[in-house]
Formats: structure tokens, C-alpha cells, sequence
């Protein structure tokens, strides 16, 4: 599980389905609760929803796809990896891949029970600005952002 030899790339439909599986074990065990969607109307979204409004990247270790991160200039829509990649530095390369694209701030919700997420994310620089629960998962968000506030 070297580091260096993880590639970030842009990311394929090709991928798709092992990216969804990935995506999907990741946040089971965040927030040990099972998706609510199906694994074909997941990867529908992945291919057809998600990428309309977001640049989609994913780091690859040889071929196994091991995180995906789902970003605009202004928010973080998606960021998962695989659960045996976790502590290891990778989340914070595509966090910056991100932050190098934005306007100068992002914004991004994640669960109130994934503690693990929002540890990492106030440790590179975001903050708390809201909480609510407004997601398919009736789960407490936290909303951060980072930047030029």
C-alpha cells in the first residue's frame, strides 16, 4: 500500500462499478448503516447524475480503484476511500487536488456520526458553519468549509 505507487486519475465509466463498490463499503462502515440504493441506480448516478456538475477523480493502486473524490469549484460533493487505504495520506491528495480547483473556498456536509471524517477534516483546515439533516439518510450532517471565508 505504497503511496507513490497510487495513481489519481480522471475518473471512467469503466471504473464505475468497482468505484461504487468501493464508495459503498467505505461509507457502510463511516456510518454503519447499509445503502439505501440499489448498486445499479448507484452506479447510474455515478455515471450520469454525479459527473453533470462535479469533476470526478479516483486513485488507483495498480488496478484496484482504493478512493474517488466527486468536487466542483465550490463544494465537495463525495469523498471516500477504501477502508483499508484510510490514515495513509490519500485523502488529503484528493482533498487538495480540490482545494487546487476551487474558487478559494469549498463546502461540504458530512455525517454527524462519522467521527473519523470530521476529525479529518478539521485537521486540513475546514470548519464547522451548520448542521441540519437533510439527506436520504435521515442522519445528523455537519456542514464545514474551507478558504477565504
Amino acid at each position: 500500500m505504497e503511496q507513490n505507487n497510487i495513481k489519481i486519475i480522471e475518473f471512467e465509466p469503466i471504473y464505475a462499478e468497482e468505484t461504487v463498490r468501493m464508495w459503498r463499503q467505505s461509507k457502510e462502515k463511516a456510518i454503519s448503516q447499509k445503502e439505501i440504493h440499489s448498486f445499479e441506480d448507484h452506479v447510474f448516478f455515478l455515471n450520469n447524475i454525479l459527473s453533470k456538475d462535479n469533476k470526478i477523480y479516483i486513485a488507483i493502486d495498480n488496478t484496484k480503484v482504493v478512493g474517488m473524490i466527486a468536487f466542483n469549484e465550490s463544494e465537495i460533493n463525495q469523498l471516500y476511500i477504501h477502508i483499508d487505504y484510510q490514515g495513509k495520506g490519500l485523502g488529503r491528495r484528493l482533498l487538495e487536488l480540490a482545494k487546487s480547483n476551487s474558487i478559494g473556498r469549498l463546502t461540504l456536509f458530512t455525517f454527524e456520526v462519522n467521527r473519523k471524517a470530521q476529525h479529518f477534516y478539521e485537521k486540513n483546515g475546514f470548519r464547522i458553519i451548520g448542521r441540519g439533516y437533510e439527506n436520504e439518510e435521515n442522519l445528523d450532517d455537519i456542514k464545514y468549509e474551507w478558504g477565504d471565508m
